[in-house]
């Protein structure tokens, strides 16, 4: 079975696991775990800031760097799909007290008019305070899209003496496929989060960088909310790996997703564009093929091709280090058959 689903179906590789299970650990929720600290200082020099702090999931270090930045009452502003809203179940609003206003573009991008209109830095007492911009990069169901207008957001961002959120989940592939340094991207925003458990490779775990203010405070909200570690270091020592042999790696994800494009492209014409296809997403509207996202997923799946839904009529592949670019030919050619 070709697991294109996401790229987080990866497994720990046996040199990743030597790593593992020769890591020196302690109790993290003392901060004596050599591996854990190891990796939150070197993620946070690497994307430029302060300090970090190691987490289970990229879900809980966007919601601690969103609270760090947005008070209970206040408000952040976001794209409408990004993964803020709607993939980490309304915990923003539920745990945080945390509100969103959400402008829309085509795949994710930020769009500066819109933002400026959004802004709401003091109304009075009526209305509620724009406390922080999220900016996911690159953008999940905006079909791994590169942020263009990043730049020109964190300097109007400046500007408005409003801090920036970075959701930078798939930073790494940002990175790799622009040629912007990722500290580049992270050093312009107050919080900025990165998965190592994505394209990179490792099983689990994210890392929130800020200021060394920022993660002290977000440490005592990790353990207050049950994401305190002892051990970690076990899991700590894959990220390692992962920053360490992974990432220029990433290059080979984008050429078999753009080749998996090509491919679907071919076979239902409309459904996607190749040349917009930046990193290891695609995603391709099946509108006009008369079939919709659940019976090619499952014809997909009886052919021996695992793939996902984001849409109503929106199929989403997603390349990663387990899948070969045999693998991916394999799976875009099922696809095709059924598409067509």
């Amino acid at each position: 079975m070709i697991d294109l689903r996401s790229d987080t179906v990866t497994r720990p590789s046996a040199e990743m696991l030597a790593a593992m299970t020769s890591a020196p650990v302690g109790d993290d929720v003392y901060g004596e775990d050599p591996t854990v600290n190891a990796l939150e200082e070197q993620v946070a020099g690497m994307l430029g800031h302060e300090a970090g702090l190691f987490t289970v999931t990229g879900s809980l270090a966007n919601m601690l760097g969103v609270q760090a930045l947005v008070p209970r009452g206040g408000e952040v502003l976001c794209e409408a799909s990004a993964h803020i809203v709607r993939a980490e179940l309304g915990s923003h609003a539920a745990v945080n007290g945390v509100t969103t206003r959400t402008w829309s573009a085509p795949a994710g991008q930020i769009d500066l008019d819109q933002i400026r209109a959004l802004i709401a830095a003091d109304l009075g007492p009526y209305f509620v305070r724009t406390s922080a911009v999220s900016v996911e990069n690159t953008h999940n169901f905006g079909g791994g899209a590169i942020q263009h207008g990043y730049d020109a957001l964190a300097d109007e961002l400046d500007a408005h003496d409003l801090p920036l959120h970075l959701d930078g989940a798939r930073l790494w592939n940002a990175s790799v496929a622009s040629g912007v340094p990722v500290a580049a991207y992270a050093s312009r925003a107050a919080a900025a989060s990165v998965c190592l458990s994505k394209g990179l490779g490792a099983p689990v775990g994210s890392v929130l960088v800020g200021s060394t203010e920022l993660i002290r405070e977000a440490r005592v909200w990790r353990k207050r909310l049950g994401g305190g570690w002892r051990q970690a270091g076990v899991l700590a020592a894959a990220g390692l790996y992962a920053v360490a042999h992974n990432v220029e790696r990433l290059a080979e994800d984008h050429a078999n997703a753009r080749a998996i494009a090509d491919v679907l492209a071919d076979a239902a014409p409309g459904s996607v564009k190749p040349d917009q296809v930046e990193t290891n997403i695609v995603v391709a509207d099946l509108a006009a093929t008369g079939r919709t996202v659940a019976e090619v997923v499952a014809a997909a799946k009886e052919a021996g091709a695992l793939v996902g839904g984001v849409g109503a009529t929106q199929l989403r592949v997603v390349t990663h280090l387990d899948a070969s670019a045999e693998d991916c030919r394999a799976a875009a050619e099922v696809l095709a058959r059924i598409v067509s």
